[in-house]
C-alpha cells in the first residue's frame, strides 16, 4: 500500500494551478473535464505519480469557494532551506503566513504559507540545517 494524492476543492483552477506550479515548483501531472459532472480534476506534484505521492485539485464548476471548516490542518512539504524557500514564494506573490523559525518548543524550522483558497501549507527544512 502507499499514498496516492490528498484532494483539495478550488474555487478557480487556472489560480491554483498557477500557484502549485509557478510559487511552489510542482508539475501539472495530469488534467482532465468531466462535463457530465460539470468538474475537472488537475494532479500536481515534485513526482509522477508512479513515483510519489501528489496533490488532486477539485474544480467544481458552479463552485467558485469552499468553507475550510476547522479540521482541516495543512500539507507538509520539506524543503532544503526554508528561509530562502519562504523568500522566493514571497517573490512570486505567494502568502507566506508564518516565517520561517523554529518551532515553539523544538528547533526544527517551519514556516506556513496559504494557496490561493486559504489552505496552509507547511514547510519544513531538511534535518541538518540549521541557519
Amino acid at each position: 500500500m502507499r499514498l496516492l494524492h490528498t484532494m483539495l476543492r478550488v474555487g478557480n483552477l487556472e489560480q491554483s494551478i498557477d500557484f502549485y506550479t509557478n510559487v511552489m515548483g510542482m508539475r501539472l501531472l495530469r488534467q482532465k473535464d468531466y462535463p457530465d459532472g460539470r468538474f475537472t480534476l488537475a494532479f500536481v506534484g515534485y513526482q509522477d505519480e508512479d513515483e510519489g505521492a501528489v496533490i488532486e485539485l477539485t474544480h467544481n464548476w458552479d463552485t467558485s469557494s469552499y468553507n475550510l471548516g476547522d479540521g482541516y490542518g495543512h500539507i507538509a512539504i520539506e524543503v532544503e532551506d526554508a528561509y530562502a524557500m519562504c523568500d522566493q514564494i514571497k517573490a512570486k506573490g505567494g502568502n507566506v503566513v508564518r516565517e520561517a523559525g523554529p518551532m515553539k518548543h523544538g528547533n526544527t524550522v517551519i514556516a506556513f504559507i496559504e494557496d490561493p483558497d486559504g489552505y496552509k501549507i507547511e514547510l519544513i527544512q531538511r534535518k541538518g540545517r540549521s541557519d
